[in-house]
């Protein structure tokens, strides 16, 4: 690990508020990764023996339902930490972990956290504040569910991809990583005709544009204001 620089770190929470010989340690205690796209990283209910930062790409979170069928939970951009079942008290993975696009993390067994929790300031607290923002985003996930039309559902889906993962070009904003109209519908909690309908109309009205596997956004202000008349 020695070839990989502190600078990797230090704006990334929860190292940021560490000093470089801490950062220096914690590298040192890490296995680097690549995943290719669609490779899991762990599965649901396996048990959790790494917790993992997220250098480059995109880890989409899936659950399973008792049905088998498979929900997109979210997505975990670059920079973020994931995998940590030991903050929430869990011993087993809650959900599967697959890379979105090609992905390089760094990996530190789970017999470390306790010691990273105590030995680095500001780790656990940072932690607090990953835990608490991603349950906050699954909230209002089952908010829009239960009082949000569909219309609505598939554009906040598309303006939080694009927050999180978009990547600017001249003709609009690209969510960052692989995405089918599929995948937009189990993160909406509808059918993939549904999707398809919607994001038909939307392109011919020049606010997406779809292709295989991709999708951009030409006209954001459209959606945002589409999701503030819609219903009403």
């Amino acid at each position: 690990m020695k070839y990989l620089d502190e600078s990797l770190l230090t704006h990334v929470p929860p190292f940021d508020g560490l000093s470089r010989r801490d950062i220096r340690e914690a590298l040192d205690l890490a296995v680097p990764r690549r995943f290719e796209a669609d490779e899991t990283i762990f599965a649901e209910g396996e048990e959790a023996a790494h917790f993992f930062l997220l250098l480059d790409g995109t880890v989409r979170v899936v659950r399973t339902t008792p049905q088998g069928e498979q929900i997109i939970a979210l997505h975990i951009p670059s920079g973020q930490l994931f995998g940590f079942a030991r903050a929430i008290g869990r011993t087993t993975y809650p959900a599967n972990a697959e890379a979105a696009r090609e992905c390089l993390v760094l990996m530190w067994p789970t017999r470390l956290w306790d010691g990273f929790c105590e030995r680095f300031p500001g780790f656990r607290a940072s932690i607090s504040h990953t835990v608490g923002s991603r349950l906050g985003e699954m909230q209002d996930r089952l908010i829009e569910l239960a009082t949000q039309r569909v219309e609505q559902r598939v554009a906040l889906a598309l303006l939080r991809l694009i927050e999180q993962t978009g990547r600017t070009t001249p003709e609009g904003i690209e969510v960052d990583f692989p995405i089918t109209r599929q995948d937009l519908s189990e993160m909406t909690g509808t059918t993939l005709h549904t999707v398809s309908r919607l994001m038909s109309a939307w392109q011919r009205d020049g606010i997406v544009e779809s292709g295989r596997r991709r999708i951009m956004v030409r006209a954001p202000d459209r959606l945002e204001a589409f999701c503030e008349n819609s219903g009403t």
